[in-house]
């Protein structure tokens, strides 16, 4: 099943590949990920929204994590462009990325960075 699974995630990135000549979006989701550099940043709290209206909906316990644990860093990740381009410089977080694609390897370095 893993076999099946990692085979899918890099059908699925081929596919974004391919599209990016042609879709803006989907251009926006391959660079982003491309040119990310995720900092160490110690402790934090993660925030994962797929999308903008995730992020709006999610927005109240955002505020009030900040409010309850103001040392602490704010990590937020969006999955879609729409999302991390509007909220990329929301001072509501101290960093924002776009959730790697989801392999062993780029999870394990973005857990330990966060």
């Amino acid at each position: 099943m893993l076999i099946l699974y990692n085979a899918g995630i890099r059908l699925y990135f081929f596919t974004i590949y391919l599209v990016s000549f042609f879709n803006d979006k989907a251009g926006l989701w391959l660079n982003g990920r491309k040119n990310q550099q995720v900092t160490k940043n110690g402790p934090s709290i993660w925030f994962h929204f797929a999308s903008l209206g995730e992020f709006e909906q999610g927005r109240p316990v955002l505020e009030q994590m900040r409010a309850l644990h103001p040392s602490k860093k704010i990590v937020v990740t969006f999955f879609s462009p729409s999302g991390f381009e509007i909220r990329k410089n929301s001072p509501l977080a101290d960093y924002v990325y776009y959730l790697p694609l989801d392999t062993a390897k780029n999870a394990g370095q973005f857990i330990d960075a966060i």
